[in-house]
């Protein structure tokens, strides 16, 4: 029950699905979450830490950069369905189509850059 609990938690706010669903697109650091979605750096440490913790998302390191991205093969059945099925779900609401047509422009380089200057 911990399992479902946890996964169901994790989606239950609408910031963690879009990141779900950005990240389900392509891989992306926190830099380029936080340029999608508007919100602080740490709401989406925060965010990204409760989908972690339910297995859905995974993590690895790249230089200066921490890249997120969908867990290939979670560890339970509920986070293996609810990936599944949310790759499927939501891509004719428009919020989501907005944020799947920006990520393309979205560049870590170029975020990078600008807070340099």
């Amino acid at each position: 029950m911990r399992a479902f609990i946890r996964v169901m938690k994790a989606l239950s706010d609408p910031n963690r699905v879009k990141i779900v669903k950005m990240i389900q697109a392509r891989e992306m650091c926190v830099c380029e979450i936080r340029a999608a979605l508007g919100l602080a750096q740490p709401t989406i440490s925060k965010h990204l830490k409760v989908l972690e913790d339910a297995g859905l998302v995974t993590s690895r390191k790249d230089g200066l950069f921490v890249n997120y991205r969908v867990t290939a093969k979670p560890e339970n059945e509920y986070g293996r369905a609810m990936l599944a099925v949310l790759s499927a779900w939501l891509n004719d609401d428009k919020e989501v189509r907005r944020l799947l047509a920006r990520l393309p422009g979205i560049d870590r380089l170029t975020i990078l850059k600008r807070a340099c200057e």
